[in-house]
């Protein structure tokens, strides 16, 4: 459960065409509200799984914050956050970098994932999953096994977009 709260945010992408911008990072399922509501109802249900499951969603919006920025706060309707992946030119010209691919998505990707510090975070999170179901709750060593058919789901999303961007490229 802890680990499913931990992506099930990023399930919006596929609700991306009703966010600001087709980015599914302005949707209120990249803000902190609904990792506050999930944690206070685990308080108040007295359930610990429930409310960890809260902080490791919140955890994921807050690491969200630092590549690209989300709308943390989600009324305000604006990304915040370092984006350290985005220069301030590109963010405030971003339809025209944009514009330069078949798919838009693919120019997100393609900076995410050639990033050496981006990869060795994501290493790093998954080495302190494992070393925290390991020590915390061993008995549920086996839930490690639900972590990856989250990551293959961006996986399999990152090949796809790098193979329709290079397709276009041939053409």
């Amino acid at each position: 459960m802890i680990v499913f709260f931990a992506f099930i945010s990023d399930f919006d992408v596929f609700l991306s065409k009703y966010a600001k911008n087709k980015n599914h990072r302005m949707l209120i399922t990249h803000s902190i509200i609904p990792s506050l509501i999930i944690i206070i109802l685990g308080h108040i249900m007295d359930w610990p799984a429930l409310y960890l499951s809260g902080y490791s969603y919140s955890i994921h919006v807050l690491l969200d914050t630092l590549d690209w920025g989300t709308n943390f706060f989600y009324f305000q309707k604006k990304q915040i956050g370092p984006k350290f992946l985005i220069s301030k030119e590109e963010f405030e010209n971003i339809s025209e970098y944009l514009s330069k691919y078949k798919n838009p998505a693919y120019f997100f990707d393609e900076r995410y994932y050639n990033n050496k510090i981006c990869m060795v975070m994501e290493v790093l999170i998954f080495i302190l999953m494992i070393l925290s179901i390991t020590l915390l709750a061993f008995p549920y060593i086996l839930l490690i096994l639900f972590y990856f058919p989250f990551i293959l789901f961006h996986l399999y999303r990152h090949i796809n977009l790098k193979k329709s961007e290079s397709q276009e490229i041939l053409k």
